[in-house]
């Protein structure tokens, strides 16, 4: 049976950890290439997808507020994120990427190798099971 202390566990977890690490530095790495911080360019990849209010960047991020809307200012001092009003309700104000903010996102994604090659090296059997295995953590199952 299973513990949180049992050496598998503490393996899977010490895994985990290393995985998480490497992604971590790698992102890094790739946003520093377009002179970005971590913290912009994960603004910008949720930006990319769709406009967001600023506040559910935030609650995204599990960050404060303050610190979404500085990092806001400085996409959008670089031209990569522009303010604009919700269509739904115009006291909200949605932050949403630029074309050029899509492209950088886009080139940050495809940049980003690390977890791809060895995927890649999965067969679709396998990648579905950890898939699987990660939400089933996540409680998304």
């Amino acid at each position: 049976m299973a513990t949180r202390t049992d050496p598998l566990t503490l393996e899977v977890v010490e895994l985990i950890g290393t995985v998480v690490a490497r992604y971590h530095e790698e992102y890094d790495r790739a946003a520093a290439d377009h002179s970005l911080t971590g913290a912009q360019a994960r603004v910008l990849g949720l930006l990319a997808l769709e406009p967001t209010p600023m506040r559910k960047i935030a609650v995204k991020l599990k960050c404060e507020p303050s610190n979404v809307t500085g990092i806001v200012d400085r996409l959008e001092t670089r031209g990569l994120v522009e303010r604009r009003p919700d269509p739904v309700d115009r006291r909200v104000k949605l932050a949403a990427a630029t074309e050029a903010g899509v492209r950088t996102a886009r080139e940050l994604r495809e940049s980003l190798t690390f977890a791809r090659e060895p995927l890649a090296e999965l067969s679709d059997v396998e990648r579905t099971v950890l898939r699987d295995l990660l939400r089933r953590m996540l409680g998304e199952a």
